[in-house]
């Protein structure tokens, strides 16, 4: 059986690996967010154009001329993606800090076992948080 010591470790280990997947999770969910945001001044964009204005569309080095249709239903299945990703990150979101809660919820009633076993044997906790 491993030490008190390195169980505590352990769990810690597993506490700030999760922190930083809610670190990771969070900068993912920023970027769909800024990405949402410049879809719908795309979007708004196309809204103000005349029917008859001309769209292009980069590609690489190179300006493509694009059917305007086409160019309104991409933007548009563009933002329904976003939406469905933002929606799907943040109950990643969600999950992933019921985790962290369970997570350092087990260390804190750790803890307190232990120091509950070294107050019992008259010594000092034998692990610092």
């Amino acid at each position: 059986m491993a030490t008190p010591q390195a169980q505590y470790e352990k769990m810690m280990d597993e506490y700030r690996k999760i922190q930083t997947d809610i670190s990771t999770t969070i900068e993912a969910r920023q970027k769909l967010e800024s990405q949402l945001q410049e879809n719908k001044i795309v979007q708004k964009e196309f809204s103000i154009l005349n029917e008859d204005s001309k769209i292009y569309k980069l590609i690489g080095p190179v300006l493509v001329p694009q059917d305007r249709s086409e160019a309104v239903m991409n933007v548009d299945k563009r933002l329904e993606f976003i939406t469905s990703e933002i929606e799907r990150v943040e109950n990643q979101i969600k999950a992933t800090q019921l985790t962290s809660e369970k997570k350092r919820s087990e260390i804190m009633a750790f803890q307190a076992q232990l120091q509950e076993s070294a107050a019992a044997a008259g010594g000092p906790a034998p692990i610092k948080a």
